[in-house]
């Protein structure tokens, strides 16, 4: 799928910013919604979010709300059957076994929410109170795109495909969405891909396009990543851009929610500082944000991680955004992190905090991440 132009995009900061955007969005729809979630939960934010929809779902919209099985087992029985009685359906990604603890198969990683065919909201953000600004708690750090147009009916068909069975509400026509993008003034059209990633069906379409950027970066590549564990050949292609005279930065976790990831990626800071690739840390709250821009030209936005887990065991989505003015003020919004919320990491002060020990055990970590992932996903078939 190659880029459209008829389209008008937004970036959306997570927090209240997110949950604002996600519900003038549903109050608008008048005829579908479609959302996709890898965690939902029932407290406050949920809470809240479950009542729109109850009343989009009052009104006559139909929605669809596709959750990962695992991710998602929080949400009570019992508030699913209060949304299946005010006329919202819900249907369950389920991977091959499943338990509170753990998790074997496919996840469904996607956070996707598209109305009327029109309007999509694309990004990191689950569903729960730590993606919102609560009192006394800041949310996680996260990003999104709005996009109205195009790229928003190929998300809105990706969505009908993989909801399976057959859906209810008519199909939203082309000619609707053609006459919605006239629209549109032409001074605003963004150039605008969808980007999915299962590499069991054979999409590999998120990891190609940051290898794409890799080989052709020219000037800068800035990624902003939760878990950034890149492959061999990635760590190949990021190391012959700098020898280019690529300047190469990455925004990553401070603070982790999983510490076994965040020890296995400062395992690869000595290899990022011997190739001259920046590395900032950050220090407010947790870093969720999976985010990347290329030469103030390319950007993209979504679920996708750079790591195997991204690129083998889960459904992922992203949009690619090839537009200057959107990609400078990407890049500006990362900067003013960098600048007022990380801490450089360089070779001295790192150094002076990996022991031996310390490099040990995030060898170990490691070592086991790669190998819990290869165990986890050697029973793929590719299709």
């Amino acid at each position: 799928m190659g880029y459209s132009p008829r389209n008008r995009v937004q970036l959306v900061q997570g927090g209240a910013a997110y949950f604002k955007k996600l519900e003038s969005l549903i109050e608008k729809a008048t005829q579908c919604i479609h959302l996709q979630f890898y965690i939902f939960l029932a407290d406050e934010t949920g809470q809240n979010v479950i009542s729109s929809l109850k009343d989009a779902a009052a009104k006559g919209v139909a929605v669809y709300l596709q959750l990962d099985a695992y991710a998602s087992q929080g949400l009570p029985q019992k508030t699913v059957n209060e949304l299946r009685e005010a006329g919202v359906q819900v249907k369950w990604f389920e991977s091959l076994f499943k338990s509170r603890h753990f998790y074997f198969g496919r996840r469904m990683h996607h956070k996707v929410v598209v109305v009327d065919g029109c309007y999509a909201l694309v990004g990191g953000n689950n569903i729960c109170n730590r993606y919102n600004d609560m009192p006394g708690e800041p949310a996680w750090l996260d990003m999104a795109v709005y996009c109205e147009g195009e790229a928003s009916y190929v998300v809105y068909h990706i969505c009908r495909r993989m909801w399976g069975e057959k859906i209810r509400t008519p199909v939203v026509h082309w000619k609707t969405i053609d006459a919605f993008c006239a629209t549109i003034p032409a001074a605003e059209y963004t150039d605008v891909r969808v980007r999915q990633n299962d590499w069991v069906k054979r999409k590999v379409q998120v990891w190609r396009s940051y290898l794409e950027v890799f080989n052709k970066a020219e000037n800068e590549l800035l990624i902003m990543c939760s878990y950034f564990l890149p492959g061999i050949l990635y760590r190949r292609k990021l190391a012959q851009a700098v020898k280019r005279g690529v300047t190469v930065k990455v925004v990553l976790a401070g603070i982790s929610d999983i510490r076994i990831a965040k020890h296995a990626e400062r395992f690869l800071y000595d290899w990022m500082l011997k190739n001259q690739i920046a590395i900032y840390e950050y220090q407010e709250t947790v870093l969720h944000a999976k985010v990347a821009t290329c030469d103030n030209s390319w950007t993209t936005v979504g679920s996708y991680n750079v790591n195997n887990i991204s690129a083998y065991a889960s459904l992922e989505l992203n949009l690619d955004i090839r537009d200057r003015n959107f990609a400078l003020h990407t890049r500006g919004i990362i900067y003013q992190i960098i600048s007022n919320h990380c801490k450089e990491i360089t070779r001295e002060n790192y150094r002076s905090s990996a022991h031996l020990l310390r490099r040990a055990w995030q060898r170990i970590c490691y070592g086991f991440f790669n190998t819990v992932l290869k165990l986890f996903t050697f029973y793929f078939r590719q299709e």
